[in-house]
């Protein structure tokens, strides 16, 4: 059976943030879709970084900045990790443990198209790999 691409398995169209607004708007948002990261996507689509409940906590409040007033594009991860739909879930897998990262955005022609969750690739691989796979992207 051929592996499947990550376009099969993807979150598709999901929720973004825009990288003007504040760090207090994402984490709302965040809360609001039980999310624990929100791409950040510019105006035009293209995705300009990711920012994640931990940016939040290490970037601003742990730094005593005001998330009234500092903008996400100020908190988020910059230039992340990213994957093409057209890959296949062998590739998410390695790119996941390589990185040590849970979510991956999928970007298809600069701008996005989903996200690559290790949940979304532990569903389609065997029970062992599945294992294996969250050991090594959670070390």
């Amino acid at each position: 059976m051929p592996e499947k691409s990550v376009r099969e398995v993807m979150t598709a169209n999901p929720t973004t943030i825009a990288p003007d607004l504040t760090v207090l708007d994402a984490a709302q948002q965040m809360t609001s879709e039980d999310v624990g990261s929100l791409p950040v996507v510019d105006e035009s689509g293209s995705l300009v970084g990711m920012i994640t409940d931990r940016d939040t906590v290490v970037r601003v409040v742990a730094e005593g900045r005001d998330p009234q007033a500092t903008r996400v594009d100020d908190a988020c991860s910059a230039s992340p990790v990213t994957i093409d739909p057209d890959d296949d879930l062998d590739q998410a897998r390695e790119l996941m443990e390589k990185h040590q990262v849970r979510r991956v955005p999928v970007v298809e022609g600069g701008r996005l198209v989903g996200i690559l969750a290790q949940a979304d690739v532990a569903r389609e691989a065997a029970n062992v790999e599945a294992g294996q796979m969250v050991e090594e992207i959670s070390r």
